[in-house]
Formats: C-alpha cells, sequence, structure tokens
C-alpha cells in the first residue's frame, strides 16, 4: 500500500472538508519554506548575515501564533463570549496587534534589505536581502491562508 493510499484511508482525512485541507497544507508548507529560506541563508551566508536579521521572523512568528490564536468564531460573535479576560473588542484589538507585528516585519525586512545589501557597494552578494524578504512574506500569506482558509474551526469538531 503506498503512502497516498494511506493518507487517503485516514480517518480524519475524509471528515475535513478540502477546502480545510488544503489551506492547512499550504499555509504549512508556506511557513516552513520561509524558515527554511532564511536558514539556509545563515547557513551559505554566514559573514554578511547577523543574528539580528532574525528578529523580523521571530516578530512575523509572534504575529502568526497571535493572529491564530483567535478563531473566527469568537471573532465574529457579537457578545455571545462573556468567560475570559478578553472581549469582543479586545480580540479585535488582539488580532490587529497580530496584523501589526507581520506588516512591521516585512517593512523591516526591506528597510534592511535596502540599507544593508542594495545600497551598500561594499556588498556584494545581495541574495541575503532578498531572502529576509522572502521569509517575512511568506509567514505573513501563511498567517492569512491559515486564518481565512478553513471556513471555520468548528469543523475540525462536527465528526467527534
Amino acid at each position: 500500500m503506498t503512502i497516498i493510499e494511506r493518507v487517503r484511508q485516514a480517518y480524519w482525512f475524509e471528515t475535513l472538508p478540502r477546502r480545510t485541507i488544503l489551506a492547512t497544507l499550504v499555509a504549512s508548507l508556506m511557513f516552513f519554506s520561509g524558515w527554511w529560506i532564511i536558514i539556509d541563508t545563515a547557513a551559505v551566508y554566514p559573514e554578511s548575515f547577523s543574528f539580528s536579521y532574525y528578529i523580523c521572523g521571530i516578530l512575523a512568528t509572534i504575529g502568526f501564533i497571535i493572529v491564530n490564536s483567535i478563531s473566527n468564531d469568537l471573532l465574529h460573535a457579537s457578545g455571545a463570549y462573556t468567560g475570559g479576560v478578553l472581549n469582543a473588542s479586545n480580540v479585535k484589538v488582539l488580532l490587529f496587534a497580530g496584523f501589526v507585528l507581520g506588516f512591521t516585519s516585512i517593512i523591516a525586512a526591506i528597510w534592511i534589505m535596502i540599507a544593508e545589501f542594495a545600497m551598500n557597494e561594499s556588498r556584494t552578494d545581495k541574495y541575503p536581502g532578498y531572502a529576509l524578504i522572502m521569509h517575512n512574506v511568506f509567514i505573513f500569506l501563511s498567517t492569512f491562508i491559515y486564518k481565512f482558509g478553513p471556513s471555520s474551526e468548528n469543523e475540525y469538531f462536527n465528526e467527534y
């Protein structure tokens, strides 16, 4: 039996809608690819890649966690959520803060690329700057896909 046949026969694969499966797979592949690009760049160009360049990706990852920790049902529920510290307006502020972290990481990556790699004529290798931008864009796109790809988080629990 091949791996594809085993995956198709898996119980969790049959119960979820294809849109949810596809969104999860694409988002995880983009998130992984973003971090793979930056780790590969740091390994190939160790002399021109500072640790401080990782801060953009770390902020984008924190934004990813913040945005995707808020369920869509909680976001769209108008006053239905009463427990805990966060009410409906605080949840929207937290979601906004997560998206701000994602946007600022992309802006900071562009700034680093221009200041350190594009305008600096002493640097002959420009690829680390482009890799830094790709890293942050991939993480931010995976945030969007994973947040808005599945139609509802309750799809995971409907069959159980």
